[in-house]
């Protein structure tokens, strides 16, 4: 693969972190990230809120024609700070190389569990 596939710059527009969960699985959001390039790629992603200063100094690395999977619930910035529960947000994931991104969320709130996914939006 060339590294050309994806973009360097992705949207997620619609990021929740329940403040809760029920039953035995915890609600937690993941930004799928697929490298098909033949370089580790870096990522960084930024929090943007409605109502407060944007968060970022979030990064991960996805290595060269692999996956990662970033955990939302588990991700701290360079300040230590972690992705603050109960709060709608948006995030910006920029990446040194082309990448594919994917949202998914798990909503265990209710006894019924929800999972919804969706691709990002590409600049």
């Amino acid at each position: 693969m060339n590294g050309t596939t994806g973009s360097k710059v992705w949207y997620i527009p619609d990021g929740y972190y329940p403040s809760f969960s029920s039953g035995k699985f915890p609600s937690h959001e993941a930004i799928c990230v697929l490298n098909p390039a033949a370089e580790d790629a870096s990522i960084s992603i930024t929090l943007y809120f409605e109502d407060r200063d944007k968060m970022a100094g979030f990064s991960v690395v996805c290595p060269a024609e692999r996956t990662r999977h970033i955990r939302m619930d588990q991700l701290k910035n360079a300040a230590g700070e972690g992705v603050p529960q109960g709060v709608a947000y948006a995030m910006m994931v920029e990446s040194d190389r082309p990448v594919i991104v994917q949202y998914s969320r798990m909503d265990t709130t209710q006894a019924e569990m929800a999972l919804m996914t969706t691709m990002a939006y590409p600049v």
